[in-house]
């Protein structure tokens, strides 16, 4: 039971929710950008929320599916297609063996999450299965996807294998409405102080937050390098290497500002003007080379409570995925399938 991949993209790589515990010897966390839509993704095909999925960066890649299976796609959209039909995103599909998945090209977003029921038959390093792509560890090998690769994946339910497939795909009817969790336009990224905040001269600081940041194109999953207004410290004293994390935004001395992400480093030098929520990083993720944000400063009672705010979203949507899903088995098959 397998993905067998024609084209890989520009990057795709396997991805969960991070390899957390190990950043005291130098592993970084790694996972998902967007861990609301892998979150999601699984949710939709009844795996753990934390199950391992294909991160699909900008240009997606092309898969033959081996065997009947049970998909979903959220994130960006990179216009999927099953041979050759448009197919929805943010619900569950039902796919035929022999069809032929396309990603065609990036109408919205950055990065597309493809989960299959089951999950991936990938071997956790480190108590996690995502791709560590700069050590070349985890993930399919320890590195992106390339052509001829075949993903094998676990099977969810031998009922998969009698479900009456109508041409080369079909889908149960839930799904979950993609603006709750995609920001349109230019995104509003919040923030709260960074350890070096009162470092930065107040000009600097009326700036961070009135002005307009281009992502750059010399940015990847380790960070987003940010060109607009330039932010000035009061003093240029060093500073010490102190622990980072993803959201930290940094100032190096050109004062052009960085944002770390899933794959930056465990420790840095650099003033840190910020520290995006939580709750927002997935936003960050989305966002493409060239386009811009902006930034809105919050307390960290206010973070709190939008973490709080999303992940009882979460959970309201995963009990309800839960309950349609149990539905759609019992009435399909007659078969409730226990979690």
């Amino acid at each position: 039971m397998s993905l067998h991949v024609i084209k890989p993209g520009l990057l795709t790589s396997i991805q969960d929710l991070g390899r957390k515990g190990f950043q005291q010897h130098g592993v970084i966390v790694s996972g998902a950008m967007d861990g609301h839509s892998l979150r999601i993704a699984n949710m939709l095909v009844g795996n753990e929320e934390g199950e391992a999925a294909l991160e699909i960066t900008l240009m997606g890649p092309t898969f033959k599916v081996e065997k009947n299976c049970l998909i979903s796609i959220t994130g960006g959209n990179l216009s999927p297609t099953i041979d050759n039909q448009v197919v929805p995103m943010w619900r569950p599909i039902l796919v035929k063996n022999g069809s032929i998945l396309r990603f065609e090209g990036c109408k919205s977003g950055c990065r597309a999450y493809l989960t299959v029921a089951g999950g991936f038959a990938i071997p956790e390093v480190m108590e996690s299965k995502s791709t560590y792509l700069r050590a070349g560890i985890g993930g399919f090998m320890g590195r992106a996807l390339k052509a001829d690769d075949v993903l094998a994946f676990n099977e969810p339910s031998e009922i998969l294998g009698d479900w009456a497939y109508k041409g080369s795909f079909s889908f149960p009817k839930w799904f979950v409405n993609e603006k709750e969790f995609m920001q349109g336009g230019k995104p509003l990224i919040r923030f709260i102080d960074g350890s070096q905040y009162e470092y930065f001269t107040d000009s600097s600081k009326d700036s961070f937050v009135a002005g307009s940041f281009k992502v750059s194109n010399q940015s990847d999953r380790m960070g987003y390098r940010l060109s607009g207004p330039t932010l000035e410290l009061k003093d240029n004293g060093e500073l010490l290497s102190e622990a980072v994390t993803n959201g930290s935004v940094q100032v190096p001395p050109d004062g052009n500002p960085i944002i770390l992400l899933a794959d930056s480093q465990t420790t840095g030098g650099y003033p840190k003007i910020a520290q995006v929520i939580t709750a927002d990083l997935p936003s960050i993720a989305q966002v493409k080379p060239g386009e811009s944000i902006q930034f809105s400063r919050v307390n960290l009672k206010e973070a709190e409570r939008l973490f709080l705010q999303k992940e009882q979203q979460l959970k309201e949507l995963q009990v309800s995925i839960s309950l349609a899903l149990n539905k759609w088995l019992d009435n399909s098959f007659g078969k409730v399938r226990k979690r």
